[in-house]
């Protein structure tokens, strides 16, 4: 049995996403940071795992420079009082002027796991940004999307 209720775990989600939407909307992806635990394990499958909240932070601020306003909507979500975690899918969504423009994105399955007082001991994200997230960006630009920095490159690309 976990430690929080499902009422806790829905209320830690809403601190989560209250955090993701301000940082898309500054562009300051230091806010999303500070939700995670001093010693959070993070795992991205194409960007490699990092270990702390500070090892979180400078790779989700380098990572967003290009698109530091892009979306992440919600298409579904499940509790799992048992583990203390929430898995859920969002819609990676590359910024277009208008806000309603949902062509370019990519689907990411999440699990994040809450630790209390507000803070998250991990996340893992899951998807193939290889398959994904390669052509929608190409598509994106083609269609009038700037990136307003240089990308990082991906620690794990695909053997051909």
């Amino acid at each position: 049995m976990g430690r929080f209720t499902e009422a806790e775990l829905r209320a830690a989600f809403d601190i989560y996403n209250d955090a993701r939407r301000r940082s898309q909307e500054t562009g300051d992806w230091n806010i999303w940071a500070n939700i995670f635990t001093e010693d959070a394990h993070y795992i991205e499958h194409a960007y490699g795992e990092m270990h702390g909240r500070e090892e979180i932070r400078k790779w989700i601020c380098d990572v967003m420079k290009p698109y530091p306003h892009m979306r992440f909507p919600q298409s579904w979500k499940v509790f799992d009082t048992e583990t203390d975690a929430i898995v859920f899918c969002c819609l990676n969504t590359f910024p277009m002027d208008d806000p309603k423009d949902n062509r370019f994105q990519f689907p990411n399955w999440c699990r994040v796991v809450y630790a209390g007082n507000g803070l998250f001991s991990s996340e893992e994200d899951i998807y193939n940004p290889f398959r994904d997230a390669s052509k929608m960006a190409v598509d994106w630009l083609k269609a009038g999307g700037k990136m307003l920095a240089e990308p990082i490159p991906m620690k794990h690309v695909p053997r051909k």
